[in-house]
């Protein structure tokens, strides 16, 4: 049962989000030529984006650095503080300057402006106030301007620190459309991340290869074959010919049917209780491609060949697991 308390909790909540969605919201009519110009200088930029801001836009400046960073737009973000005692040196005469101050008067971020300017560097702002110091001293100004912040109090900034990092997302994504970004580009830049895996990460980085495969030849009897796979512990042996070329998989499902069957397993040979031909994937395909395959089959190893149809390896699911692309 709720309570009075409670209540308050869900009440104040629940005005915090309203507060901030009309916040964001209101940036949508702001969305204009300064928006675009913003843009352009960024795109024309030889250099990087460097990011500046104090306090807690100082914390949405560093995420807006990162989010352009993975986006395709090199940036990174510079604490004003430190910016006045040696890391203006990180500045060159090919970046662009992003500014961040709601009020536009911040003191550490205004007193970079001389030198900044000194620097003859593009230079936007964010602020909420067209009529600032800062607005008015750089070649375009994004309005982030919220009527009033969520806090309670109106002190905290909340609704102006969200309507910033909205309108430095905007920007990301805006540019990263513009330059034709993609997933692949994307997973460059996130290697370690699952996307990355997915669209980085080929069949042969993973699959068993050399004498880790378990192969027999057709010929070889069921003993063998059973040997072969207790041996390589993959829970199945391919099936080549004297050239390497594909012609089944023997798998412990085949091992169980064949028991389960009238078949003489001491006298067969593997060729007569095998899976003919088997699923196979050519080694540049991607691990993600190979997920696909074995579950749309339902099987669980795939036969990995090269340009020539010769079998260079194979895949189970464990490796996939292993590798992070399931």
């Amino acid at each position: 049962m709720l309570t009075e308390k409670n209540t308050q909790f869900i009440s104040l909540a629940q005005a915090v989000i309203e507060a901030e969605s009309q916040a964001v919201l209101a940036l949508k009519d702001r969305i204009d030529e300064s928006f675009v110009k913003a843009c352009q200088l960024i795109m024309h930029c030889e250099g990087r984006v460097v990011v500046i801001g104090m306090g807690k836009s100082g914390h949405i400046g560093n995420k807006i650095a990162a989010t352009l960073a993975s986006t395709g737009t090199p940036a990174f973000f510079v604490h004003p503080g430190e910016a006045s005692h040696g890391d203006l040196g990180m500045i060159t005469t090919k970046d662009v300057v992003m500014l961040l101050s709601n009020s536009g008067e911040t003191d550490e971020v205004v007193a970079l402006l001389p030198v900044i300017k000194r620097l003859n560097v593009a230079l936007i702002s964010l602020t909420g106030n067209a009529n600032s110091t800062l607005a008015k001293s750089a070649d375009v100004n994004l309005d982030i301007s919220v009527e009033k912040e969520a806090c309670p109090l109106g002190l905290a900034p909340t609704s102006s620190t969200a309507a910033t990092l909205v309108m430095g997302d905007a920007i990301a994504v805006a540019l990263l459309d513009a330059r034709g970004f993609d997933e692949k580009d994307f997973a460059l830049s996130h290697p370690g991340g699952s996307l990355g895996r997915r669209l980085l990460l080929h069949v042969k980085d993973i699959m068993h290869k050399g004498s880790d495969i378990p192969k027999v030849r057709e010929n070889s009897s069921f003993r063998d074959a059973l040997i072969e796979m207790t041996q390589k512990k993959l829970g199945v042996t391919t099936v080549v010919d004297a050239n390497d070329n594909v012609l089944g998989i023997f798998t412990d499902g085949d091992v169980r049917r064949a028991l389960d069957s009238d078949i003489d397993v001491k006298q067969c040979m593997v060729k007569d209780v095998m899976t003919k031909h088997g699923k196979t994937i050519h080694e540049n395909e991607l691990a993600a491609a190979a997920l696909a395959l074995m579950e749309s089959h339902s099987i669980n190893a795939l036969l990995v060949t090269n340009e020539k149809d010769k079998l260079v390896g194979i895949l189970n699911m464990h490796d996939l697991l292993r590798a992070r692309v399931v």
